[in-house]
């Protein structure tokens, strides 16, 4: 087995630790408190941790070993979750029925901060494509990674919805404690070649140090790739209301049993497109593919909440996972082809900063505004009046009637996207670029 395919497969068991710790943490904080407010408080809590980190991840991911980065991401996220099992143990049961504890939000932070430590995976992850796989191979690549990724998605949603059902946030720790040790001893058994360049008196090494600016740099002297990444940050501002709700609103329809395995079930979607990529790769113009995919997905955003049925929702998640990746990788391919190796760690965690910048501000907002103005909307108020009769009345459609608009935003920013100047210059950039032939070793295509 190739070292790409062995980081993915370690990667693979590092997502599923860490996203069924997250996942878990939130049904289990809905399940305890009943409050929509504090599901959104923690997808706001998880996205200001990512917005905050990424540009310094992306530092410790471009001045150190890969290998070693992702070591010590593993390292952080064990010392935390030792600690949050610690205090989940210590404090009083009573201190986690309430969205105002103490306790329960000290306890939500060393899980957090746990989960995000695994962002330095995802941030490395992208530049070892780079650095193992040619360039001609690297989008099929990019469609393994978001594979694993929905693989992870799959296991996760499953395993944390019967865990919490099961044992608590307690059986939760305790597996991710095990897997999370499994994958420290692994990840040191792969041998990586990533051709980094020795420091020499004519070619000094670069300052460890975070520079934003220089960053900042890389990426304006491409034309458009600002745009890109504002982009991204615009769609990412939309999702923070389903990282804040969508929890919400599908426990509203079945328990957290049906929900966690019909969340796994789904997420099938992920692995498929994740193989299709592999298989056939993006094209020539991978902006295009990732307008393409986004306009689909807002469109069935507009429509997949319409009216409370559990199986209208699932149709609309399989859609929206399975065209996932293509964006995902479309965004990848993009960055990994204009933007120098040395640099890509930085610009990684830049973009996964700015995109995620706005999401907080989304997911701290959109519990409260659910909670107090949009389900009161469609309960007892006028919406309930004019649209009720055909829309459904009740909190679980105030929830809906916010997805519905935000997949209606997303489509007319999508629209504008397409026929904007920034789209034609990142597009004749990214096909000017030459190929970098140089970027990876046959024996790492991701074909064989």
């Amino acid at each position: 087995m190739s070292p790409f395919h062995q980081i993915l497969g370690n990667n693979l068991v590092a997502n599923v630790t860490n996203y069924t710790v997250w996942f878990a943490v939130t049904f289990w904080v809905y399940l305890e408190t009943r409050s929509v407010f504090a599901t959104g408080m923690i997808a706001g809590y998880y996205l200001v941790l990512t917005a905050a980190f990424g540009i310094w991840f992306g530092s410790i991911v471009d001045h150190n070993p890969k290998k070693l980065a992702m070591l010590g991401s593993s390292v952080v996220s064990l010392g935390f979750y030792a600690l949050a099992l610690a205090v989940l143990l210590l404090a009083p049961a009573e201190s986690f029925t309430t969205p105002y504890s103490v306790f329960l939000w000290v306890f939500i932070t060393l899980v957090m901060l746990g989960v995000i430590a695994g962002n330095i995976r995802s941030i490395a992850l992208p530049t070892l494509v780079t650095i193992l796989v040619p360039e001609d191979q690297r989008d099929k690549a990019n469609g393994l990674v978001g594979m694993v990724g929905g693989i992870g998605f799959l296991t996760t949603s499953v395993i944390s919805g019967f865990l919490v059902a099961w044992g608590g946030m307690t059986a939760v720790l305790v597996l991710a404690l095990a897997f999370t040790a499994l994958v420290l001893v692994h990840i040191n058994f792969v041998a990586l070649d990533e051709k980094r360049v020795e420091a020499t008196p004519e070619a000094p090494a670069e300052p460890k140090r975070v520079d934003i600016k220089g960053t900042i740099k890389v990426v304006a002297a491409v034309p458009g790739l600002f745009a890109l990444i504002l982009f991204a940050t615009f769609n990412n501002f939309l999702g923070g209301i389903f990282m804040a709700l969508l929890d919400a609103y599908g426990l509203s329809l079945v328990s957290v049993e049906i929900w966690g395995l019909l969340f796994g079930v789904l997420s099938t979607a992920f692995i498929l497109s994740g193989i299709v990529i592999a298989k056939t790769g993006l094209g020539k113009k991978p902006l295009r593919t990732l307008l393409l995919v986004n306009l689909i997905s807002w469109t069935v955003c507009c429509f997949f909440t319409i009216q409370p049925s559990i199986w209208l929702l699932a149709a609309g998640m399989f859609i929206w996972m399975l065209l996932g990746p293509y964006a995902e990788a479309a965004e990848h391919t993009t960055l990994q082809k204009v933007v120098p190796l040395e640099r890509q760690g930085r610009v990684f965690g830049f973009a996964q900063s700015v995109e995620q910048a706005a999401s907080p501000l989304t997911a701290f907002l959109i519990g409260p505004i659910a909670e107090f103005i949009f389900i009161p909307f469609m309960t007892v108020g006028l919406g309930a009046e004019l649209i009720g009769g055909w829309f459904g009345t009740g909190p679980d459609r105030g929830i809906a009637l916010v997805f519905t608009l935000a997949g209606v935003a997303g489509v007319i920013v999508t629209i504008l996207a397409f026929n904007s100047k920034y789209y034609h210059q990142l597009t004749a950039a990214y096909a000017a670029t030459p190929d970098d032939a140089e970027g990876g070793t046959p024996e790492a295509s991701p074909a064989q």
